[in-house]
């Protein structure tokens, strides 16, 4: 989201927001004087309609189950849609009247009130009409982003998570993918995390059964096998090959993992069902540790979900890339270069040797992974 402050020496009112590489700031407007309390109010007003903007970005109504009246679903929509009526709460907000104010129920519209409020005691014509300007940059930012572009205010988008997948910003990632199959940087900079992260899952599986032909593993074993070779994050990117083996598609898993990773950071538990088995196995572990010995906390603790709740898509993200390098330690501990491969890397120099046939694993390893990636097309769609 974008955060609002007030530059109290220059007399600035500044708008600042994250990207892949870092934050980016910009003047709104001049500010009046005096009055820092209400400009601070506005300040804090405008951060949390940025918030509630987001908001429907992040959690939007196509990853409900039901857009059935009064359903989750139903208020997601019906918040997106309260878009319209920001610029009149900001230029005709709600009021005290007799020592009470009516309070909208909706987030979005609320925080529009309050900017509105704080425009009211300044009484800055001009003031309102560069607030009234730059709600409106935010949230044509969100629906930039909603469509799949992310350039502009919209490339904050990709420091959040989001429970669904733009398919524009999938089908970017996959071109990504394709140049590099091990991942550009790119696919933290200029795709949305959760997109980024379903394309990835579909070239980890490519990689996975690249790694699988050369090791004679099962493809949802290689990376418990590469992990001997190098310390690897494997638990998720094993659980998201286990799911694509069982017929679930990349978007799914991807979106129901990150889904359920925002859940549980916004204080819910979304499966009583698996936490009540976990604290079944949790019982078993305490009963075979002595009564006269405590177990590490690291041994016993309990993970609501595999991925960083308070980032997770880019968690998972960073998994599956870390997932297709492991691929690749593993298919160059069994595969073999040709000859003419080994011709072009004999010198001297062993360090220079070892870069060079690195350099040609690495290059063999993504062509044959490109391959499986495209007779695989199908699982993107």
């Amino acid at each position: 989201m974008t955060r609002y402050s007030v530059d109290a020496v220059r007399h600035e009112l500044i708008a600042t927001w994250g990207s892949g590489e870092g934050d980016l700031a910009t003047r709104i407007t001049t500010i009046p004087a005096g009055n820092t309390a209400t400009l601070l109010r506005l300040a804090r007003a405008l951060t949390q309609l940025s918030e509630a903007a987001w908001h429907t970005y992040t959690r939007p109504a196509s990853a409900a189950d039901s857009l059935e009246p009064n359903s989750e679903g139903w208020r997601r929509e019906q918040e997106r849609k309260a878009f319209d009526e920001v610029p009149e709460a900001i230029t005709r907000p709600n009021l005290p009247q007799g020592g009470s104010v009516i309070i909208s129920y909706s987030p979005l519209v609320e925080s529009a009130h309050q900017v509105g409020r704080a425009l009211h005691t300044l009484d800055n014509p001009d003031l309102t009409k560069a607030v009234l300007a730059e709600a409106t940059t935010e949230l044509t930012a969100v629906e930039s982003a909603e469509l799949g572009d992310l350039t502009g205010r919209a490339q904050q988008a990709v420091l959040l998570s989001r429970e669904d997948a733009s398919p524009a910003q999938v089908a970017a990632a996959d071109h990504l993918l394709e140049q590099d199959p091990f991942g550009p940087a790119a696919l933290f900079t200029d795709v949305d995390p959760t997109a980024a992260s379903v394309a990835a899952a579909h070239w980890l599986a490519a990689a996975a059964e690249v790694a699988a032909d050369a090791s004679g593993q099962n493809p949802t074993a290689v990376l418990l096998e590469a992990d001997d070779i190098e310390a690897l994050p494997h638990e998720t990117p094993t659980l998201v090959l286990e799911l694509l083996d069982s017929g679930v598609s990349p978007r799914e898993a991807i979106t129901t993992l990150v889904r359920h990773a925002m859940h549980v950071a916004d204080g819910l538990l979304p499966d009583p069902t698996a936490l009540r088995e976990q604290l079944d196995d949790f019982e078993e572990t305490l009963a075979e540790y002595p009564e006269d010995q405590e177990p590490d906390i690291e041994d016993i603790a309990l993970r609501l979900t595999p991925l960083d709740p308070k980032r997770p898509a880019r968690d998972l993200l960073e998994d599956l890339l870390a997932g297709i390098h492991g691929c690749w330690l593993l298919h160059s501990e069994y595969d073999e270069l040709d000859d003419e491969e080994e011709d072009d890397t004999e010198n001297d120099d062993e360090e220079r040797e070892a870069e060079a046939h690195q350099h040609h694993s690495r290059a063999r390893f993504a062509q044959l992974v490109r391959q499986a990636a495209a007779r695989n097309r199908d699982r993107l769609t």
